[in-house]
């Protein structure tokens, strides 16, 4: 990425498939945490903000795919019945599988998406595309747009949040990744822009949490 966003280089725009895995294998190999999740306060309060703006308390069943070194992965366990995180780096995966182990409700494999999308792992009442879709061909999007529409529980929930400014390697802006996403006809629960990061929640159920809980 530029110098300005504080972060380590992003992957080249023409890795697909195998030249993108193993670029983030690289990433992850040279450094432990090299977004700096758990130590930089920007990252630490963007998942703030994101666990802040999930509509439920709980929920039963949870995908997180692009997973990194399972910080976020950490964060979403309590409030789930089972966690099913991947990464398509076997380093991240590695790592992540330390962060979460004795979290008995969670699990870490390797994967591609769309190309591994689980697909036999059943429905999801939430799914959370934290920091991928900006590596995603239009073409890859969309499927994971119509992958995630039917891996969702009726009430399911879907969660995208990516960085904004420019980077080199950068295959989709992000306003233009979430109004892909938004076209699956999910009602909008909340959308949160700040000059670094986008963040939109989108839910098969009621969108006002008040609603549910009949105090309007």
């Amino acid at each position: 990425m530029q110098s300005t966003s504080k972060r380590p280089p992003a992957v080249g725009s023409g890795g697909t498939g195998i030249c993108r895995a193993a670029q983030f294998e690289q990433l992850y190999r040279e450094r432990d945490d090299p977004y700096g999740v758990s130590t930089r306060w920007y990252e630490q309060r963007k998942i703030n903000v994101l666990m802040a703006t999930l509509p439920c308390h709980r929920f039963n069943r949870a995908y997180e795919p692009g997973c990194g070194n399972g910080e976020l992965t950490v964060r979403l366990a309590p409030r789930c019945g089972h966690v099913l995180a991947s990464d398509l780096s076997a380093s991240a995966v590695d790592r992540a599988r330390v962060r979460t182990a004795g979290l008995q409700n969670v699990e870490v494999l390797q994967q591609e998406v769309p190309l591994d999308w689980p697909v036999s792992a059943g429905c999801f009442d939430l799914i959370v595309l934290s920091e991928i879709s900006s590596y995603l061909s239009a073409a890859e999007l969309h499927e994971v747009a119509v992958s995630a529409s039917a891996s969702l529980t009726d009430d399911g929930t879907l969660v995208a949040c990516d960085w904004r400014p420019p980077f080199s390697g950068r295959t989709l802006d992000s306003d233009v990744a979430h109004q892909m996403l938004v076209a699956n006809g999910l009602a909008s629960v909340a959308c949160h822009r700040e000059p670094d990061f986008l963040l939109n929640v989108w839910s098969r159920a009621e969108p006002s949490i008040a609603r549910r809980e009949r105090i309007r």
